[in-house]
């Protein structure tokens, strides 16, 4: 890229005397830009012809002229930055920004927010880490999940707390239920413009349902078959009332057979690299189109404990804006999440449910959620594992011995390396050595040492439809299968496979309510906390709100047009 060599060419020159006017030579300049003497009175010409400096050569081969700088290299590539952002061209605007992550982060923040972009409104977040790749049945970080649902659609899809259809235009299902007939809404496209065939959903669906994490989310699903050209037909093993909502889920998200960067929701994929992850909206989308054209996550990593992984910051409050504007800033929306971090207990010989409760009471009775060094306002302790789903509450285990040691393993967010330091000085107190090991990961997925932790905790992400989702978790995670025996596990399972059966949807909430009621009363799982989501945003950015995951729906988000109204 020319105006990048050109800006290194003239950063190296201005390096040596920091910008200092000096008395020179054309070979003594050739030398600090390393090149010859003929090129560097070519890159004079052109700096002087753009204003970048004056350069007043003295008469006679090796005589010093007056050197003079006109502009910093910092602000030659803050306006180059700029030239190419507002053409539209984010990657050679990246080219141009090769500089550390904390100078990369503060040169860019002039042009987050949202903006108008040759009459494209554009919004640009910046963003702390780089993202996982965006694969629908391998996902985990919230801002994955989100990204997903705005590329990807599926058969059906969540509106809040209620499911409706997607992809499909209705369903319907045979008395017994162990039929499901989805009707296809047609002239369905695919981001590339491609038409979109119930053959190729099915083909994918099938993909799912063979995969380890689809075969667990779909077990009462025994055939996907095309019935019609734009039907798909579900046969069942048994009853399920939560097909729909399975299909909904992330993991039922469909890519594009044979793409799988290539999705049919609102927005298309068009860049994704470390450094940047760019949608656009999708031109064929079948429901109503977003107003924000263009959304725009740029990476500018902050600097973090290398030990903690690079998730070591939980952004659950997201602000967007100019500096100029951060005294604007206003919290347009906030929410407390649904989600929460939990402590498990794997009790077996050595560790029984008198000292599981009695680990779990000290907990809840010491406050040292309330005492971790964590950010005012960022967790907030509960009491309840949904609304209206209690904790309860142990009083006979109070006197219970502890073991001399115990294990804990657990996983990202980094608030859980603070929880794990207090709750080791809380078990000190009760003569309980707590061995700690820490996964630097989002979630349990292939990870064998497991099997050998007494206590476990991690990060329960809840979405839409709350109580659906924690019937998921128990069917997912592998954290079930370690805490629970074979008998027990398979006694869980049948469980759900009647609860599943129940037509009516308040008996199927109780009974998941009852389920978990009763993991929470035998110590198995205790919830700790939740996370006070909340975004800001300046006045010129509108339509934010709050969704399930504490992102904002980027279908609704939308900018002004830089139109003065009289």
């Amino acid at each position: 890229m020319r105006q990048l060599n050109r800006l290194n060419q003239f950063t190296r020159l201005w390096q040596h005397s920091h910008g200092a006017s000096q008395q020179t030579s054309v070979a003594e300049m050739a030398a600090h830009c390393f090149c010859s003497e003929r090129h560097i009175r070519t890159l004079l010409k052109q700096w002087q012809e753009v204003g970048w400096l004056t350069w007043h050569a003295s008469s006679g081969r090796g005589k010093r002229g007056t050197l003079r700088f006109l502009q910093t290299p910092d602000h030659l590539r803050s306006e180059l930055l700029r030239q190419q952002l507002d053409n539209g061209q984010p990657q050679h605007a990246l080219q141009l920004a090769q500089l550390a992550p904390e100078q990369l982060s503060h040169l860019l923040q002039p042009f987050m927010g949202g903006q108008w972009l040759n009459d494209m409104p554009t919004l640009r977040i910046p963003y702390y880490r780089p993202l996982d790749p965006l694969r629908p049945l391998r996902i985990s970080g919230r801002a994955e999940q989100h990204l997903v649902r705005q590329i990807f659609a599926g058969l059906t899809r969540f509106d809040h707390d209620r499911v409706v259809a997607d992809l499909a235009h209705h369903w319907v299902c045979n008395p017994q239920q162990t039929e499901w007939f989805f009707f296809l809404r047609p002239q369905l496209h695919w981001h590339n413009g491609e038409p979109l065939s119930a053959l190729q959903l099915q083909q994918r669906l099938q993909h799912i349902l063979d995969s380890p994490e689809g075969a667990k989310l779909l077990a009462s699903v025994k055939t996907i078959e095309l019935a019609h050209a734009l039907c798909l037909r579900f046969t069942l093993h048994y009853p399920d009332q939560w097909l729909a909502h399975r299909l909904a889920t992330g993991e039922c998200l469909l890519p594009h057979p044979v793409d799988e960067e290539i999705g049919c929701g609102p927005y298309r994929l068009t860049s994704f690299s470390a450094d940047l992850v760019r949608i656009e909206s999708h031109g064929w989308y079948h429901r109503p189109h977003p107003l924000m054209q263009a959304i725009e996550y740029w990476i500018t990593p902050q600097l973090f404990d290398s030990e903690l992984g690079t998730s070591c910051r939980h952004p659950v409050q997201i602000a967007i804006g100019e500096p100029n504007e951060l005294a604007l800033l206003r919290p347009v929306s906030n929410s407390i999440s649904l989600g929460f971090c939990y402590l498990a207990a794997h009790q077996r010989p050595g560790f029984n449910q008198a000292q599981a409760r009695r680990i779990m009471m000290l907990i809840q009775q010491s406050g040292i959620i309330g005492q971790l060094p964590i950010d005012e306002g960022l967790i907030t302790p509960t009491n309840e594992m949904l609304p209206d789903w209690p904790l309860p509450v142990w009083q006979a285990e109070a006197s219970a011995d502890l073991p001399a040691k115990l294990t804990l393993h657990y996983h990202l967010p980094v608030e859980l390396h603070a929880m794990a330091q207090k709750l080791k000085e809380l078990l000190a107190q009760h003569q309980c050595h707590l061995d700690v090991h820490f996964h630097a990961a989002k979630d349990w997925s292939d990870y064998h040492p497991l099997e050998s932790a007494d206590l476990i905790m991690g990060d329960r992400l809840i979405g839409e439809a709350p109580e659906f989702t924690l019937e998921s978790w128990l069917r997912l995670d592998p954290i079930w299968p370690t805490l629970l025996s074979e008998p027990r596990y398979a006694a869980l399972l049948q469980r759900l496979r009647v609860i599943q059966a129940d037509a009516h949807e308040t008996t199927r909430i109780q009974g998941l309510k009852n389920t978990f009621g009763q993991l929470m009363h035998d110590a198995t799982i205790l919830p700790l906390f939740n996370y006070r989501y909340q975004v800001s945003a300046p006045p010129g950015v509108e339509g934010i709100h709050l969704n399930a995951l504490g992102w904002f729906d980027f279908t609704r988000a939308w900018i002004p047009p830089p139109v003065a109204i009289h």
